[in-house]
This record gives structure tokens, sequence and C-alpha cells, in this order.
């Protein structure tokens, strides 16, 4: 047990900024706490002291504001960051090396009891504050839940799902050297860089005219200077790329 509790330790070391000693994690952070006595609670829960593993879990609610149901699967160095509000339901099933922020939930859209109605998570999956994660599918691994959304599919590994119903945009071959970085910190389930799909839709639309426009000019330029002339059309407003780009940020 106090391995496990030392592995935590050095995981939210390395993955909060925040964190400034050992002795703080262990003694203040609601995320870890609620952790080591789901431990508690789901052993109790595996050999049939169901009351006393809701008991367990009840408390642990009270201290952390994080409800853990005992039935729910934690696999190892799993981070609960700030916490309060989080909650993961019986059939939940969560993976090492996840992060998980305050106000999020692993909830179900089934009432039948004894299936599968919770989210499984795979490994190293972030999930944005208060995002919702509904139904018994799978988020892969290395995938991203951005804050706020709600996902109701399942999402691919390496994948980021954002907005409500969230959207699903799969992970760039291309930005394989940030997911380092991105996997030691990425606040709330978004990289810097942004990974909302409709956004970077309408920025390469915005782009697109205005390289269309720029080959228009070009080609004017050489009809009138071939003596071609080109039929004088009204002034419009100029095309402004930067200024659009601006409005979808």
């Amino acid at each position: 047990m106090f391995s496990r509790i030392n592995e935590d330790i050095s995981s939210i070391m390395q993955r909060d900024p925040a964190a400034r000693s050992r002795w703080e994690v262990l003694t203040c952070y609601p995320g870890l706490h609620a952790i080591i006595m789901h431990r508690w609670a789901n052993a109790c829960w595996r050999i049939g002291l169901k009351w006393l593993g809701r008991f367990i879990s009840y408390v642990s609610r009270a201290m952390t504001g994080i409800e853990i149901h005992p039935g729910a699967t934690i696999g190892q160095r799993v981070f609960i960051d700030h916490g309060f509000g989080v909650v993961i339901g019986e059939t939940a099933e969560i993976g090492d090396d996840c992060t998980i922020y305050q106000g999020a939930t692993l909830g179900g859209t089934s009432l039948s009891k004894g299936s599968k109605r919770h989210p499984t998570l795979g490994r190293g999956v972030i999930i944005g504050a208060g995002a919702q994660v509904l139904g018994g599918f799978t988020v892969g691994d290395g995938a991203k839940v951005g804050s706020n959304a709600v996902v109701v599919k399942a999402v691919p590994p390496g994948a980021t799902a954002v907005g409500n119903p969230a959207r699903v945009i799969e992970k760039d071959a291309h930005g394989e050297r940030d997911d380092a970085a991105a996997r030691m910190f990425a606040a709330y389930g978004l990289t810097s860089n942004g990974d909302d799909p409709l956004s970077k839709a309408l920025h390469g639309l915005i782009d697109n005219a205005a390289s269309q426009e720029m080959q228009l000019q070009k080609i004017i330029a050489a009809l009138n200077a071939a003596g071609i002339a080109v039929e004088d059309v009204a002034p419009s407003d100029r095309f402004n790329a930067e200024q659009l780009n601006k409005l979808v940020e």
C-alpha cells in the first residue's frame, strides 16, 4: 500500500507545477486522499462488504468533495486535480496515468442494473474540468476531453473531443513531438495550440480564401501587362484574412 502511495505522490509531483513538496501533496491534495480511500472501499466491495464500501465512499465524498463509487476500477498513478465535484460511476474503468480535473463526470445513460453503464478510459487520458463523459464506451489511450465537453460516443486513441455535443479531431501525426509535454501538463484537456476541429476548419477556409485572392490579383496583373483588358468590377471591401481569423479564435 505504501509503495503505491509513494508512486502516486511522485506522479503528482511530475504533473502538477503547483506541487512544491511531497509532504504538501500527501497532506493537502484531496485527489490523492480520494484515491486512497477508494482503494479501501473497492476492497470491501469486491469481498462482498457492499455497505461498508459505500460508507467509506460516502465519508470520502464528505472529506474531499469527490464521489467515486466503490465498484469503479481505477488504475495506477491516476491524478484527480483539484477534484471538487468529480463523480465516477460504478462501472467506470480508469486506466493508468489518467488525469481528471474538477467537476468532471464519468456517468451513465442507462438504468439497467448489471450492465456496463459508465465509460472506460485508456492509459494517459485527460478529462478537462466540467466535462461529462456519459455511456459505456471507451476513450482511447492518450485521448483528451476538453473542458465542459459532453461526450456520448467513443473517442479514438490520441484524439481530442471538444464541445457540446463533443466533436472529435483525430491525432495529428505531425504533432508527435509535442506529446511528451502535453502528457506532463495539458491543462483542462486542451493544449496551448487549441484542438477545436471547427475552429481549425474555419481558419483553413479563411487562409484558403486569402490565398485564392492573392492568386487572382497576380493573374489580373499578368493580363494587364500582356495588354489584355480586364473588365472593371465595382470595388468592394478588401478581404482581410487576419481580421476574420481573430473572429474565430
